[in-house]
C-alpha cells in the first residue's frame, strides 16, 4: 500500500528562490493527485499541502480493487503506485519528492517546512529527514504492513514478523527520545517536513500494539502526541473529504 521510501534532494540558492517566487505568483492554485485516502503516502503528501494552505482535485486509485495494477494507472506510473502528483504538464511520483516540490515552490506560504536560509538548519532538516527514509520508515512500513495493512485485506498478520522488527524500532525511538529531550521536534524547536514525514505511519501503529513503544518514551510520547493533533494532518487523514471532493 505505498510504503516505498524515496529521497529527493533540492539545492536551491538566491538566484533559484527569486524564480520560485515568481513561479508562486503566477501559480493557480490547484492540483491534480491519483491517490488512495488510506495510503500512507498519499496522505503525507495530502499533509504537505493543507499545511500549505492549498487546494487539489483528488483521483481515487482503489488500491484495494487493485486499480494500480489496472494498464490504465500503469500508463500513468508504471510503477504502479501512488500518489502520482500533476502540476500542469509536470507530473511527479513518490511523496518525499513531490511533498519537496510543493514546499519548495510555495515555500513563502503557510507552514515554512524547509529552511532555506540558513546551510546549516537546512543540513539538520535533510539530516532527520533521511533518518526518516533509512532508519525509521522501513521498519514501521513494516508493523503498519503487519497489523494495519494486511486485516484490510483479510490477511493474517505475522507476529514473529511483528516482534523482531518492534526490537529494532526499539532502538532508532531510543535515539529519537535523547534527541527529544534537547529539542522540541527532530531538526529544531519548530515542526518541520522531518517531523511531517514520520506521521503516516505513526498514525496506523497508534491503533496497534506497537503503540507502547512510543508512549514508554516520555520525550517521543509528547512529540507524537504534537504532531497528530496539527490540524492540517487531521485533514490529511479525513477519507470522506477526500471522497466528497470535486472529481474529473
Amino acid at each position: 500500500m505505498g510504503v516505498n521510501a524515496s529521497e529527493v534532494r533540492i539545492t536551491c540558492y538566491h538566484h533559484c528562490n527569486q524564480t520560485f517566487e515568481s513561479q508562486e505568483l503566477a501559480h493557480k492554485d490547484e492540483y491534480k493527485i491519483y491517490g488512495y485516502p488510506y495510503s500512507t503516502n498519499t496522505r503525507r503528501v495530502l499533509a504537505v499541502l493543507h499545511e500549505k494552505g492549498l487546494s487539489y482535485d483528488p483521483i481515487t486509485v482503489d488500491l484495494k480493487a487493485g486499480d494500480q495494477k489496472k494498464p490504465r494507472f500503469l500508463s500513468i506510473n508504471p510503477f504502479g503506485q501512488v500518489p502520482v502528483f500533476l502540476d500542469g504538464d509536470l507530473k511527479l511520483t513518490e511523496s518525499r519528492a513531490i511533498s519537496e516540490y510543493i514546499v519548495t515552490v510555495h515555500k513563502s506560504r503557510g507552514t515554512q517546512l524547509l529552511n532555506y536560509e540558513s546551510y546549516k538548519k537546512m543540513g539538520t532538516q535533510r539530516m532527520w529527514m533521511a533518518i526518516e527514509s533509512f532508519e525509521f520508515d522501513p521498519l514501521t512500513s513494516i508493523l503498519t504492513l503487519e497489523q494495519s495493512i494486511k486485516p484490510m485485506y483479510g490477511l493474517k498478520t505475522d507476529y514473529k514478523v511483528v516482534n523482531e522488527t518492534e526490537a529494532k524500532l526499539e532502538k532508532v525511538l531510543d535515539i529519537y527520545e535523547e534527541r527529544l529531550k534537547k529539542s522540541s521536534f527532530l531538526a529544531s524547536n519548530s515542526f518541520t517536513m522531518a517531523d511531517l514525514y514520520h506521521l503516516p505511519n505513526i498514525q496506523y501503529l497508534m491503533d496497534t500494539h506497537t503503540k507502547r513503544l512510543f508512549e514508554n518514551r516520555p520525550s517521543v510520547r509528547r512529540w507524537v502526541a504534537e504532531i497528530i493533533a496539527r490540524p492540517a494532518w487531521k485533514r490529511a487523514c479525513d477519507v470522506k473529504a477526500w471522497y466528497h471532493k470535486k472529481k474529473n
